[in-house]
């Protein structure tokens, strides 16, 4: 019990430090570029006081649980003796079909439970005047990411070169930013930001190092990074192709019924 208060006091000063910058720029504009009060002060500070104590608390379960689980998943589901190989033996990249299926898995969940991809599903649909689904979109993220994790595990089981898969997923969101809808370009871009957040980019991470760290011939500070880059790409792709799919079957939809008409 005293460790963990111990522990919690130097967390919460160094969350304090970290956030104390932003308070200052808000309070500056505040009270010097815009010459007005502080609205609610009270509020503010309670809340203030809440964010610095619920990050303080989030840092710390990140250290005890999610990095560990993550590289601990990794390394027992790529493990000599549980693929079925000798130590040191040759291993085909087929026998990490479950790190595949588990990095999908756990790519799908976390987006789905990310704060900042519920925060801008609501104001899309708010914008959108429900025209964007928040489940759908919430769920075409989640696909995204959930492919890119299991692309990004094959590319570090293989060892093949990073840029490969960015470059080609780059040139692939060019061109289907050339033939998506225009009004859901942006939250297209936006979708692949916002999946790198609280929830995801912990367990990712810990994934990709724990991954690189069992693989024989990988290393973990060559290897094990990227995975949070697949994760940022690939929900662009999906919502862009989700987004021409909704416009085709709305094209269609108006074809038929000016037939019908007829």
């Amino acid at each position: 019990m005293i460790d963990f208060v111990i522990g919690f006091v130097l967390v919460f000063f160094s969350t304090l430090r970290d956030v104390l910058p932003i308070l200052v720029v808000i309070i500056f504009f505040q009270i010097v570029v815009l010459k007005q009060p502080i609205p609610h002060l009270k509020k503010v500070i309670l809340g203030g006081v809440y964010v610095v104590i619920g990050l303080s608390l989030f840092l710390m379960g990140l250290e005890k649980a999610l990095f560990p689980v993550g590289q601990i998943m990794a390394t027992q589901l790529s493990d000599p003796e549980f693929l079925g190989t000798t130590l040191g033996g040759s291993t085909n990249w087929r026998s990490y079909y479950w790190i595949y299926i588990f990095a999908a898995l756990i790519g799908f969940c976390t987006t789905i439970a990310e704060p900042s991809l519920i925060a801008v599903e609501i104001k899309a649909d708010e914008v959108s005047a429900g025209t964007i689904s928040q489940i759908g979109l919430r769920v075409t993220v989640a696909l995204g990411v959930a492919f890119a994790l299991a692309l990004g595990t094959f590319r570090i089981v293989t060892g093949t070169s990073l840029f490969v898969y960015i470059m080609a997923g780059y040139i692939m969101v060019i061109i289907q930013t050339f033939f998506a809808p225009k009004k859901l370009i942006a939250l297209a871009y936006d979708s692949g930001g916002v999946t790198t957040s609280t929830v995801t980019v912990p367990l990712v991470a810990a994934l990709g190092l724990g991954l690189s760290s069992s693989v024989p011939g990988r290393n973990p500070a060559i290897d094990g990074f990227g995975l949070i880059a697949f994760a940022s790409l690939f929900p662009i792709i999906t919502v862009l192709g989700y987004a021409q799919i909704m416009e085709l079957k709305t094209r269609l939809f108006k074809l038929k019924t000016k037939k019908d008409e007829i």
